[in-house]
């Protein structure tokens, strides 16, 4: 795991502007810098040591002749059988990286080479002969990418902070992203929060060949239900594949934890993986906001040592700053904290440790998957729902009232993924500056017209493979992780498991209320099944536990004079009154802080944008 940065040449002092970048960005990897500059390109490299530890592992690193240069950041996890079917064909390694299999691959299939990857990666190669860049990133966005084209000079790096220290850098804001986030929660699409700076997408790579930019896809998730096998037979193959992807992501020079919570996804890991160490954070003693006894109880039933932390109101709100600096972007997820406390523990006593990201999306796990199921109410005229949900949408967010929205619209009208914070009509009330952005629909639609085939449940699932996995949850576990200089490996997220997963019949994925010793599987069926086959007998209940998916009091806190004084100084400030009324923002603060309403999610998304703002553009 590493930081890259690079850049053509266009400047007086490249040793200097690169340095500069690859410093900024150390947290990616301290252990070991390397550059390579010419007279067309300039790349850097900044590593974390997890394979190969020693000087060979190094980067950038060359083919034979000296031709092909690259800087890479993430693990091939088939690199072993890599290099040896490349050696067969005559070419000659250097070291025992997983990184020089990458160069011989390019040499080898060109572009192709990325359909035999099996890991997670983003990487540039430099081919000196062609004068052409060649750029990547994975099958699922596990590891970001980002790229600007100004003036003459083409940049690209892990992170978008880096290219600041460049001079041809222009540092401009772009407003009409606001937008989109006050919907999504995080920025959706392409285009960053920094005007001409873009997001290479999963799954894509670029070329990058006298002065054009050409940028493809190349692999998608392609379901098709596979008909015949029983839900146990599901279950044997997920055990299967899943012990066979735990196995290859433990592949290091060094030690590898876990993390652990409360739900099935962390514990299936925790229990398969059998490492030595477990991680877990938690706010206070309320069950509902912390897990950490349970952690303790599950690493001491498998026999493992559980590392926990209490995360206070004080530290929690003093470190948004820093998170927000790390991030790049705004992201309105609380979550994204506690992961960053997690992942500072566990750095703590380790390099890397594995997580359990992606198996909802994969496998079917969100509550709201299993609104196609049907209730009571469906069974109402369409018309008479739509007109209901047409009222309901107006009403003042409460609990229950997102229910009657959901059910009088399609799922393409009605789901953009696991966030919805204000709709274009509430997004308008709020700002007082006029933007270009689309519809949250518009954004959505191109997903959902290439599975208009597909049930709903399928639909939505295919949205969030592709939306709100990359913009989220993964956007989050990789810049929290690299904050801590950690290496975060999701043996969930492999492509086996993807192709496996992707022929599971719907009903195995969500189903309605089946029962198995008392317990009702309403989402990730089969995988649940699995995963109580993997687990030990004594843990078996536990690892069925509904996941709470690091809760955050947010709520409780914004009521707290505290918090509420910290927000509403924000919500009153200079820059706040750049983009926002600020008579409504105020008043949602004081709806929710008078229990009127719970805008808990909408101060929050507004309030991270601010203190994002504070960060890049005030410092």
């Amino acid at each position: 795991m590493c930081g890259i940065v690079g850049f053509t040449n266009h400047v007086k002092n490249p040793d200097k502007v690169i340095g500069d970048m690859m410093d900024r960005i150390k947290h990616r990897g301290p252990d070991a810098e390397g550059k390579y500059i010419d007279e067309n390109i300039a790349l850097g490299h900044r590593r974390l040591s997890i394979i190969d530890t020693g000087a060979g592992g190094n980067q950038p690193i060359f083919n034979e002749d000296g031709n092909i240069v690259i800087v890479f950041n993430g693990e091939i996890y088939n690199y072993r059988e890599l290099r040896e079917e490349l050696r067969s064909k005559g070419h000659v390694f250097r070291t025992n990286t997983d990184t020089e299999v990458l160069v011989h691959g390019y040499e080898e299939y060109g572009t192709e080479m990325l359909n035999k990857l099996r890991g997670m990666f983003s990487f540039v190669i430099w081919d000196k002969n062609e004068k052409q860049l060649f750029g990547a990133r994975d099958f699922f966005g596990i590891k970001p990418m980002y790229y600007a084209k100004m003036g003459k000079t083409f940049m690209f790096g892990s992170e978008i902070k880096s290219f600041l220290d460049h001079p041809d850098f222009k540092k401009e804001l772009n407003v009409s992203a606001l937008e989109n986030y006050l919907t999504f929660q995080y920025s959706p699409t392409k285009e960053t929060f920094f005007r001409n700076v873009f997001k290479l997408l999963p799954a894509h790579y670029f070329i990058f060949r006298d002065g054009r930019l050409t940028v493809k896809s190349y692999w998608d998730v392609k379901f098709s239900e596979e008909k015949g096998s029983s839900v146990d037979e599901w279950a044997d193959r997920i055990s299967d594949t899943f012990h066979n992807s735990v196995q290859a992501h433990k592949i290091a020079d060094v030690e590898v934890g876990s993390f652990l919570s409360s739900g099935v996804d962390s514990s299936y890991v925790a229990a398969v993986a059998d490492v030595d160490k477990t991680f877990t954070v938690g706010f206070g003693d309320d069950e509902k906001y912390n897990e950490i006894s349970w952690a303790k109880d599950f690493s001491q039933a498998i026999g493992k040592e559980n590392t926990s932390k209490v995360i206070s109101p004080e530290e929690y709100w003093g470190s948004l700053e820093k998170i927000q600096y790390h991030m790049d972007e705004p992201l309105a997820d609380p979550s994204a904290v506690a992961l960053y406390f997690v992942c500072n523990i566990a750095s703590q006593k380790l390099k890397v440790v594995l997580s359990g990201e992606g198996a909802d999306e994969i496998f079917g796990g969100y509550n709201v998957y299993s609104d196609p199921n049907g209730t009571p109410y469906d069974r109402l005229p369409r018309a008479v729902r739509r007109g209901i949900a047409d009222i309901a949408e107006k009403l003042p967010a409460k609990r229950g009232v997102n229910f009657f929205v959901r059910k009088g619209r399609d799922v393409e009208e009605r789901f953009i993924g696991n966030a919805y914070i204000f709709s274009p009509a509430q997004r308008r009330e709020i700002l007082n500056i006029k933007t270009s952005a689309p519809s949250p629909q518009i954004l959505t639609r191109p997903y959902f017209n290439r599975v208009q085939d597909k049930d709903d449940v399928t639909k939505m699932q295919y949205l969030d493979l592709h939306m709100w996995l990359a913009g989220d949850i993964l956007l989050k576990a990789d810049k929290m992780s690299m904050a801590n200089s950690l290496e975060l490996r999701v043996p969930f997220l492999d492509r086996e498991i993807m192709s496996l997963a992707e022929k599971i019949p719907t009903e195995y994925r969500v189903t309605r209320s089946k029962k198995t010793d008392e317990t009702k599987y309403i989402t990730k069926y089969a995988m649940r099944l699995a995963a109580k086959k993997d687990t030990p007998e004594q843990t078996a209940k536990t690892a069925v536990k509904k996941k709470l998916g690091f809760p955050v009091p947010i709520r409780v806190w914004l009521k707290e004079d505290k918090y509420y004084n910290i927000v509403k100084t924000a919500f009153e400030s200079e820059n706040a009154g750049k983009f926002f009324n600020t008579p409504n923002i105020v008043a949602l603060l004081d709806e929710h802080r008078e229990g009127r309403a719970d805008n808990s999610r909408k101060i929050w998304t507004v309030f991270t944008f601010l203190v994002w703002y504070k960060v890049y553009f005030n410092a």
